[in-house]
């Protein structure tokens, strides 16, 4: 955690994906079709607080959300819903804090705590 706080002080966002070295931000995946686990993402992240969802493009498979920080500051969260098979399914995350300076690691732990909840919610689904 030390590490991430000291990359937080110059990088004010992060980011999952297939490449990520660090293994706590590789995709999620989820044996469900798009469909299902859109519902089920929409669903859960309504109904969670602290954020606020923007917009939703289902046909992108993309949720906007909005999050306030202890100190105040908003963090803009995009997660991503992708298709990987008819019955697999992706899910990423960009996290970016708004202002200037770094994040402090506030954008790696709501991408970790987001992960978490829906590893919890998709326990069943869950493939890697």
């Amino acid at each position: 955690m030390l590490k991430r706080t000291l990359i937080g002080l110059l990088r004010s966002h992060e980011q999952t994906g297939d490449k990520a070295k660090d293994p706590a931000l590789k995709t999620k995946f989820y044996k469900l079709s798009k469909d299902k686990a859109w519902e089920e993402v929409t669903t859960l992240l309504k109904k969670l607080n602290g954020y606020r969802v923007l917009h939703e493009v289902k046909n992108v498979g993309e949720i906007t959300m909005e999050k306030k920080t202890i100190t105040g500051r908003r963090q803009d969260i995009t997660m991503t819903v992708i298709s990987v098979s008819p019955v697999k399914t992706a899910i990423d995350i960009y996290s970016a804090s708004r202002g200037s300076l770094g994040d402090l690691g506030s954008n790696y732990r709501t991408i970790l705590q987001l992960y978490r909840i829906l590893d919890q919610r998709l326990a069943n689904y869950k493939d890697r």
